[in-house]
């Protein structure tokens, strides 16, 4: 029997060819994997040796060889058998291969050139291969099933697990050139565009939205979500309406500079709040929506510290999501809310585009990334606002754009007060965020995701008592708008910027 290994990940590589060798394995091997493989004791033939040509091209050709192929690819056929004896050619019946390490080279910025040598030519082809003719040849790509294979050489290999290998190496290969054509395309939008997906390993969902769906989690090839590959620290594991709930949670909180608390139900928010410490922003934000809050999702962009976290007691949660606990809270979280779902947010690695379902495929568009200081605000209206108006306009608006189109928000103070989304129209929106701030409507500001076609919400705003306004402008209507808002005296402002979230 004999084995042929060529990795660049050398985890567990003595080990496993060590067991080999215990199991009468000839090992073949190249560059630095021969190396490694001498330096630990082991007998190796130098693939150079087997195949009787040498490496050329400073590596790019060493096992691009009819003798390496022939071997990987023969079938066990009276056919194939004939051909390998008239052509003194062996067989190789088990190949181990990890390919140059392409993706680590992108993520760390390399030049062109440099990624561009690190895309392998002689794995994949052989990995391929092997593959193609599982039945015959034993295809390993991943460390993880060193230990698997040694188990299956000693007790007996199934067809179903040589599938499995098979299986794994085409997935392997497949994300490996989907990272290359990713890196080469010379545009946002290629007319191919391929899409790797990456089951989280030690990650089960129990079901998806609803108890009747089943349901798992992927990650995108080479990227890294900070929720999606958050650790969890403590509580029950986390199920598919909590992902959702915290990455949007978590998308809203980290637009703040100042410490934030953002609590979400239901992917919108319900509770938002900036302070001069997590502590106060999770009150404001409890108390801003307590019935809402109760059952739901909280983010803070600041780590949480055993303050923060005894000031929950008494309010049930889902998941609490920061970019840091400390050692005291977490033992406080797991002794008084074992099921608390407590998550760390890990640094974000992702592209700048956004994907959206369809059945069959998925709109793409870029992430809406636009910030407070990136607008052309335009004021609009005989009175101006006020500096503390301003920042609770900018506050406010952050959480519009964080809110299920239609949506209104209105706030005061660092805080909303009341949050109206997903409403058919924007007068219904505009009424639900009023009734639910009652009297704290008063001397508020109030924020629109998009424009009005009307100026029915001027007129309820200042009913409520709301002081000042910021939309994106640009509807028919606007001149009626704007001398609603001047009868009422209220400041207007014009962003110019829509953010609709469907």
């Amino acid at each position: 029997m004999r084995a042929l290994l060529s990795v660049s990940d050398k985890t567990g590589l003595v080990e496993f060819a060590r067991g080999l060798f215990e199991l009468g394995f000839e090992l073949v091997s190249t560059g630095g994997t021969q190396q490694a493989l001498e330096a630990a004791g082991l007998p190796v033939l130098p693939v150079s040796a087997f195949t009787g040509f040498p490496e050329i091209l400073g590596g790019r050709v060493k096992t691009l060889h009819p003798r390496v192929h022939a071997g990987l690819l023969a079938a066990k056929t009276p056919a194939h058998e004939a051909e390998l004896e008239a052509h003194g050619l062996p067989r190789i019946d088990l190949l181990c291969v990890n390919l140059y390490p392409f993706q680590k080279t992108l993520a760390r910025g390399s030049s062109f050139e440099e990624c561009l040598e690190q895309i392998d030519i002689g794995g994949p082809a052989m990995l391929r291969a092997a593959a193609k003719n599982h039945e015959a040849v034993l295809p390993v790509c991943d460390p993880a099933d060193y230990g698997a294979v040694l188990a299956a050489l000693r007790t007996g290999i199934s067809s179903e697990f040589r599938r499995r290998l098979a299986q794994k190496v085409f997935a392997h290969t497949a994300a490996y050139d989907a990272a290359i054509a990713e890196f080469l395309a010379s545009e946002k939008f290629p007319p191919t565009r391929v899409l790797a997906l990456e089951r989280l390993p030690g990650v089960e969902l129990r079901y998806g939205e609803n108890p009747h769906q089943e349901a798992a989690l992927y990650a995108l090839s080479g990227q890294r979500g900070a929720v999606l590959h958050g650790q969890l620290l403590a509580g029950k594991p986390m199920g598919f309406n909590n992902y959702a709930d915290a990455e949007a949670a978590w998308g809203l909180v980290r637009e703040f500079e100042r410490p934030a608390c953002v609590a979400v139900k239901h992917a919108n928010p319900c509770g938002v709040a900036l302070a001069d410490d997590p502590k106060t922003a999770w009150e404001r934000a409890r108390d801003a929506d307590a019935l809402s809050v109760y059952g739901g999702v909280v983010a803070f962009n600041r780590p949480v510290d055993l303050a923060t976290a005894q000031a929950t007691r008494g309010t049930f949660l889902e998941v609490l999501v920061a970019p840091g606990v400390s050692p005291e809270a977490l033992d406080w979280f797991r002794a008084k809310k074992p099921d608390l779902r407590v998550l760390v947010a890990v640094q974000e690695q992702t592209d700048t585009l956004e994907y959206r379902f369809l059945r069959g495929g998925f709109l793409l568009q870029d992430q809406d990334t636009r910030r407070w200081e990136e607008l052309e605000l335009t004021y609009v209206t005989e009175r101006v606002p006020t500096p503390a108006e301003l920042l609770d306009l900018k506050f406010a608006w952050y959480v519009a754009k964080h809110a299920r189109s239609n949506s209104i928000v209105l706030a005061r103070g660092g805080v909303t007060v009341g949050i109206g989304t997903g409403a058919v129209s924007r007068i219904w929106a505009a009424e639900r965020a009023i009734q639910n701030a009652g009297e704290r409507a008063r001397g508020a500001v109030l924020a629109s995701e998009a424009f009005f076609p009307f100026d029915d919400v001027v007129h309820a705003a200042a009913a409520a008592g709301v002081s000042a306004i910021v939309q994106p402008g640009g509807a028919k209507r606007d001149t009626e708008v704007i001398a609603a808002c001047n009868r009422h005296g209220i400041a207007m402002v014009f962003t110019g910027s829509r953010h609709f979230k469907h």
